[in-house]
């Protein structure tokens, strides 16, 4: 069995390993990669959320102009 899988791998002496910079660089690539992978994981859609946020700030403005005008307090009443 060893005879045939010996053909299929390389030795150690074919494999090449890039030197220290080459390495380094790969590694901040790599780096750099995991961390946007990771800023952009929890929002999808960065418009939506933006225009989300707008409307909420919106009718906190709307709220507030009407608490100041004194209109608008609408009251409950159970029967």
């Amino acid at each position: 069995m060893g005879i045939f899988t010996s053909c299929c791998k390389p030795s150690a002496a074919d494999v090449i390993t890039p030197d220290a910079e080459t390495r380094r660089r790969q590694q901040i690539e790599a780096a750099e990669k995991r961390r946007a992978q990771e800023q952009a994981r929890g929002i999808k859609d960065l418009e939506k959320i933006k225009r989300m946020q707008q409307k909420s700030e919106e009718i906190e403005r709307r709220e507030k102009e009407l608490a100041s005008q004194g209109g608008a307090t609408l009251k409950w009443t159970a029967e």
